[in-house]
C-alpha cells in the first residue's frame, strides 16, 4: 500500500460524482482530480503523473484531444492513458487504442476491474522503466552507460559553441583499493565517487561511465572561469568524502581530471574526448588529485 501512495493518478473527468468515485476506489493511490482538459494540461506540466484516467467526453476539450495532445509532448507521451468511456461498441475501442490509450474502464466503475487495469498499467511502466534503466544505464553506478552517454552528447555537441566542455575522470590508484581490501570496496568506491560526482554537477549534465575507473562529463558554461569551478568542487568534494564500508571503517580515494573545450579543429565529439584523455593522461602523470586544461 504503500508504494500506492507514491504513484500519483490525474484524474480527468467533468461529472463531480464520478470523480469522488474514482477517489474511493483508488484511495491507496495519491489521486488528482481534474475537471478539464485545459487544468489537466496544466497539472501535467507542474506534476509527475504515473497514470491518467481520463473521460472521452467532457464540454470544453474532449478526451479524445487532450490525449492528442499528450502524445505531442515528450514529458507526457509516455504515461499511460486509461480512458472512462460509457461505449462499448468495436469502432469506440478501437479509436481508444488508435489515440494511443493503454486501456479503458466502462461506467459506472466495478471496483475491482478499475483497480485491476490500474494495477496493471502501472506494472507495465515499472517494467518498461527498469528495461530503459538496463538499456541506458551502467548496472553498477547507475550513470548513463558509454552508448547512451554518445546518444545524448552528439546532438549536444553539434548544438553548442566553445561554451562546451567535456570531462575524462579517472579515479586514482582504484587498483591498489581492489587490491588491499577487495573488489566488493572497489566496486562501493565506484558507486559512491559516481554519486559524488552526480550530486556536484549542474542538472543538464551528461554524466555516464566509459568503463573500468573512467567517467566521462559533458556540459554548457557561460564563462571559462564557471567551468573550473565545477571542476574544482568535483576534485574537492570526492577528496573530502569518506567512504563508509560495511565493517563500519572507512576509506577515501582523489580523482583525476583531464578538460576539453569544444575549439573549432575539434570537429567531432570524438575528437573532443581524445582531447580531454590527453590532459587527463598530463593530470596523471603530474602527481594526480588534480586536474589539466590545455588552452588555445
Amino acid at each position: 500500500m504503500d508504494d500506492n501512495k507514491n504513484k500519483t493518478i490525474l484524474v480527468i473527468d467533468d461529472t463531480e460524482r464520478n470523480l469522488d468515485m474514482a477517489r474511493s476506489i483508488l484511495q491507496d493511490y495519491d489521486v488528482i482530480p481534474c475537471t478539464s482538459g485545459a487544468d489537466a494540461l496544466k497539472v501535467v506540466r507542474d506534476e509527475q503523473i504515473h497514470l491518467i484516467l481520463l473521460n472521452t467526453h467532457m464540454p470544453d476539450m474532449d478526451g479524445y484531444t487532450l490525449c492528442r495532445k499528450l502524445k505531442q509532448y515528450p514529458n507526457t507521451q509516455e504515461i499511460p492513458i486509461i480512458f472512462i468511456t460509457a461505449e462499448t461498441d468495436e469502432k469506440s475501442i478501437e479509436k481508444v487504442y488508435d489515440l494511443g490509450g493503454a486501456d479503458y474502464v466502462t461506467q459506472p466503475f466495478k471496483a475491482k476491474e478499475l483497480l485491476a487495469r490500474v494495477r496493471v498499467q502501472l506494472q507495465v511502466q515499472e517494467m518498461i522503466r527498469e528495461l530503459d534503466m538496463m538499456a541506458t544505464r551502467d548496472v553498477l553506478t547507475r550513470v548513463l552507460n558509454r552508448k547512451r552517454f554518445f546518444e545524448l552528447g552528439e546532438p549536444l555537441f553539434n548544438a553548442s559553441g566553445s561554451e562546451l566542455y567535456v570531462l575524462m575522470i579517472d579515479i586514482d590508484y582504484l587498483k591498489k583499493i581492489n587490491d588491499q581490501y577487495g573488489h566488493d570496496v572497489g566496486d562501493i568506491v565506484l558507486k559512491t565517487v559516481a554519486n559524488v560526482i552526480k550530486d556536484v554537477l549542474p542538472p543538464d549534465a551528461i554524466f555516464g561511465r566509459m568503463g573500468g575507473e573512467d567517467f566521462s562529463v559533458m556540459y554548457t558554461a557561460q564563462t571559462h572561469e564557471l567551468s573550473m569551478d565545477i571542476v574544482s568542487d568535483i576534485l574537492k568534494t570526492v577528496a573530502e568524502t569518506q567512504i563508509l564500508l560495511k565493517d563500519g571503517s572507512a576509506v577515501s580515494c582523489t580523482i583525476s581530471i583531464g578538460i576539453g573545450r569544444k575549439y573549432p579543429e575539434f570537429n567531432s565529439l570524438g575528437s573532443l574526448l581524445q582531447e580531454a584523455d590527453i590532459t587527463l593522461c598530463q593530470a596523471k602523470e603530474s602527481g594526480r588529485n588534480t586536474s589539466i586544461f590545455r588552452d588555445r
